[in-house]
């Protein structure tokens, strides 16, 4: 599947019941009670609020206090159709509202807490930032890990919390547009809080060349002295298996069908990644953010960033097995039009190294935090992840109960009519209740050249034309590799997807083709006004 340069959710709302089902016969139940255990454990040495709380939580992580937790929040009540209230933590498994201040102070005191996020979503990151501050209120003991950043930038992010580097050197020297592309305004918040507080940043991530080898070749054909220092994964569990295989049958769908109808559907606008295989279909880009977003990627090593442009606002990654970034909703209504045979995917080879680039993905996070509470013990490891990785603790919760941490929680933001009717039990350690985003955030109108593209050893290379697009008009076709643009040459996907990013409504950007052998010069005449995306 193409990536889009637009926006990408990385929620997993749409995986199915029978999905969830399995999650909670084999996923966070047992986590969930041992975070509750041992949060009622360390709240029996607390302070006289803690002893309230742990008296009326009983044996639930944060679950109701009392009768008067509802009224312990101004905004607890819930309205006629049974929908969480905006602005209100709920406990998933026991349906209840949970008082704030009992339930941060007590995750305070565990060894992780994980924040999930859509990496597009500005009201994601807005919770994040708040969460993040009030935990940090409370034990200021605090180092935050972030996707966002593969480990070997880890001396950048010590220099811009030690307030060495102004923003624009940070993300330069970060190589943000390479190696995560999303809008760095939306992440700044946080970085700056860290700066701020002086708490410790530390890169969770691997390149996504490395995760894009795994999609390719597969976990087991890589030689031990290759594998980064990676130890092998814990096995996936049968319910993150399936949840994969639609996830994986979404990006074949996709693969067969470059031209997207709904710019969501291929991890829209924004991404940019460039592993460079070409991919079958993966993040399909694997990350194919399973960010920001349930489902965010694929096999792909392609990364294909659809310059429409818009966007390197994210990046797709290509081992991402799109947990993090794929239209869940839209995913699981394309896997059952097409009548897509889940068990016949679960037996491919393809699909082997497709999950075992996912769950090497988790892995690697997973042992950045694991190696970090090692070397400081006493401290609070928060982590700031796509959701697909965090849901029913299949991916990093699941990794670090096998490296001997389990006692992760996962906080997650959910919207308000997700909420209508009940959670699923064990989604979560707890989730706040958020409005939807398109009534918080304005989508901001982009350049839209038009084309899925893919990183490959000669350059970027055009997988796809939309319809209806610039592209299309000015007859750029699929194959073509693009060597030049605004006089610049192009090597790398996010040299390209920057220039049609600076785009002005009504200019026109002078581009540059290898087809065939022969260059071939075109002009992409951008619009008076930019569309905004849906």
């Amino acid at each position: 599947m193409g990536h889009a340069i637009g926006t990408n959710r990385d929620n997993f709302r749409g995986v199915e019941d029978s999905a969830r089902a399995g999650a909670r016969s084999a996923g966070r139940g047992p986590v969930a009670l041992r975070i509750r255990a041992h949060l009622l454990g360390l709240l029996s040495t607390q302070s006289r609020l803690h002893s309230a709380f742990r008296a009326s939580a009983t044996a639930a992580l944060v679950a109701s206090v009392l009768a008067s937790a509802a009224c312990a929040h101004p905004h607890a009540e819930q309205d006629q159709a049974n929908c969480g209230a905006v602005g209100t933590w709920i406990d998933p498994m026991t349906a209840t509202t949970i008082a704030p201040e009992q339930l941060l102070a007590g995750l305070a005191q565990l060894p992780v807490v994980l924040l999930g996020e859509t990496h597009d979503d500005e009201e994601h990151h807005r919770w994040q930032l708040h969460t993040l501050a009030a935990l940090h209120g409370h034990n200021p003991d605090m180092i935050l890990g972030f996707e966002s950043f593969p480990r070997r930038v880890q001396p950048v992010l010590d220099q811009w919390v030690n307030g060495e580097l102004d923003p624009i050197a940070f993300f330069e020297a970060a190589e943000w547009r390479k190696v995560w592309g999303f809008d760095p305004t939306l992440y700044l918040p946080l970085f700056h809080f860290a700066r701020q507080n002086r708490v410790p940043m530390i890169a969770l991530n691997v390149d996504r060349d490395f995760v894009a080898r795994v999609r390719r070749e597969g976990w087991a054909a890589i030689p031990a002295d290759e594998r980064l220092g990676l130890s092998d994964p814990a096995a996936a569990s049968p319910a993150y298996l399936e949840m994969l295989a639609r996830v994986y049958a979404v990006e074949q769908l996709h693969a067969k069908h470059p031209e997207p109808a709904d710019p969501h559907d291929a991890e829209a606008e924004g991404e940019a990644s460039a592993d460079g295989a070409e991919a079958p279909a993966g993040e399909t880009d694997m990350q194919t953010h399973p960010d920001d977003g349930a489902a965010d990627e694929v096999e792909k090593p392609t990364h294909e960033a659809d310059a429409h442009a818009g966007g390197g606002e994210k990046p797709t990654r290509e081992a991402d097995a799109r947990v993090d970034g794929a239209d869940a909703a839209a995913s699981e209504s394309d896997v059952d039009e097409a009548e897509v045979d889940i068990e016949s995917i679960l037996a491919t080879e393809d699909f082997a190294r497709f999950a075992g680039a996912q769950q090497t993905w988790d892995r690697a996070m997973a042992e950045a935090i694991a190696e970090a509470r090692q070397r400081q013990p006493n401290s609070l490891i928060v982590g700031i992840l796509g959701r697909g990785h965090l849901e029913y603790g299949y991916g990093v919760p699941h990794q670090l109960a096998d490296l001997g941490v389990p006692n992760a929680a996962v906080l997650l933001p959910i919207e308000r009519e997700t909420t209508c009717g009940g959670l699923p039990a064990d989604l979560a350690d707890a989730a706040f209740v958020i409005e939807p985003t398109v009534s918080v955030t304005t989508a901001r109108p982009k350049p839209l050249l038009g084309v899925m593209l893919a990183q490959i050893d000669d350059g970027v290379q055009i997988k796809g034309v939309m319809e209806g697009s610039i592209a299309e008009a000015i007859g750029l076709q699929k194959g073509d590799i693009v060597i030049e643009a605004a006089g610049f040459p192009i090597a790398e996907l996010s040299e390209l997807i920057e220039i049609v990013q600076r785009q002005a409504p009504g200019t026109w950007l002078p581009l540059t083709v290898r087809r065939e052998g022969e260059e071939i010069d075109f002009v992409a005449k951008f619009p008076t006004v930019f569309e905004t995306p849906e």
